[in-house]
């Protein structure tokens, strides 16, 4: 249990801290400025700030209610996947992995909730002409990436 408390930490941790340092320097370096494109318009450094969940669900909810939601109960549910992440006998090693970036996304993102007014940073876009993504950040890409690595062995079981 104690190694397993160890390399969820860690990867978790470092999500957490590569996704604030990459947040850091958009704020830094976008924030004021214009789009910035590359690879012929297929990724674009964007600077947004996002008060709602994916693709800015829940944006126009009044504060208190977005607080509730995406600040309280988002760390309840952390807070469960922590317990059952270093609880269940039953996780295979790429589970455990999946739900560690899961965690650290979540926190990157509740980090930003808390200490940017409810706001989550979001700077990465892709697409082709006007098919494109939402603007996210690394923390998204982690809980994807995990919730990926944790859905896909029960698909290919089945």
């Amino acid at each position: 249990m104690l190694k397993r408390a160890f390399l969820v930490a860690m990867i978790a941790l470092s999500v957490v801290g590569c996704d604030q340092t990459t947040k850091y320097i958009a704020q830094s370096q976008l924030a004021h400025d214009k789009s910035h494109s590359y690879f012929y318009d297929s990724f674009r450094l964007t600077y947004a700030e996002n008060t709602g969940a994916f693709l800015s669900l829940g944006s126009t909810l009044p504060d208190t209610t977005r607080f509730a939601i995406f600040s309280i109960l988002v760390g309840g549910v952390l807070l469960g996947a922590i317990i059952y992440t270093l609880k269940s006998p039953s996780l295979t090693s790429l589970e455990q992995f999946g739900w560690s970036l899961v965690i650290g996304g979540g926190l990157g993102n509740l980090y930003d909730r808390i200490f940017n007014n409810g706001a989550v940073i979001d700077f990465l876009n892709v697409g082709i002409g006007s098919v494109r993504t939402g603007i996210f950040n690394i923390a998204d890409m982690a809980i994807l990436l995990g919730i990926a690595l944790i859905l896909w062995p029960k698909r290919h079981a089945s």
